[in-house]
């Protein structure tokens, strides 16, 4: 029988060398490699917060916000998270969120397996999240993942309610745009 590889906890995480090539998750105690995002990427991470802090004025919105869903074993990185003020004023400003921020943003990328964004909206609807979407650049669609399980996806021509976090509504073509 294979032994077991140590778990690494997020203390011991944050000791570990920066890799200059890849930004590095915590995934439930072990260390994975990210690829870095490509311009398009990030050009769409910083829009879509953008239009965030417009709709969301009492939420914090953050570009590859970090936080931990489980407490001892898991850091990672929303492409675009909101937090309530709340939530956000009550975190230790020397650490990073525990739990999943309230709205979490995934933008798809050749990384990003369905399997892998079926886990990780798994992972911050039970830990946190009130919604989770995928934003497909491709389709130019948005997918929202309800706590319940439940999706819809939403095309260009779409607004998407934020009722759920005190907002109106988001354009899906602005997004895009």
């Amino acid at each position: 029988m294979a032994a077991l590889p140590d778990l690494i906890t997020v203390e011991h995480f944050r000791q570990l060398p920066e890799d200059g090539e890849f930004a590095c998750e915590l995934h439930h105690g072990e260390m994975v490699r990210m690829t870095r995002p490509r311009l398009a990427h990030e050009r769409l991470q910083r829009r879509l917060a953008r239009l965030l802090e417009a709709a969301l004025p009492s939420f914090e919105i953050g570009v590859e916000n970090a936080f931990r869903p489980l407490a001892e074993f898991d850091l990672r990185a929303a492409d675009v998270a909101a937090v309530s003020a709340a939530r956000a004023a009550a975190a230790d400003p020397e650490d990073n969120l525990h739990g999943a921020p309230d709205l979490v943003f995934e933008v798809k990328s050749p990384s990003n397996s369905p399997r892998r964004l079926q886990e990780l909206a798994s992972l911050c609807l039970a830990n946190g999240a009130i919604e989770f979407w995928i934003v497909d650049r491709a389709l130019k669609s948005i997918t929202v993942v309800q706590r319940d399980g439940s999706r819809e996806t939403y095309g260009v021509d779409a607004k998407i309610s934020l009722a759920a976090f005190g907002g109106a509504s988001l354009s899906v073509k602005a997004v895009f745009e």
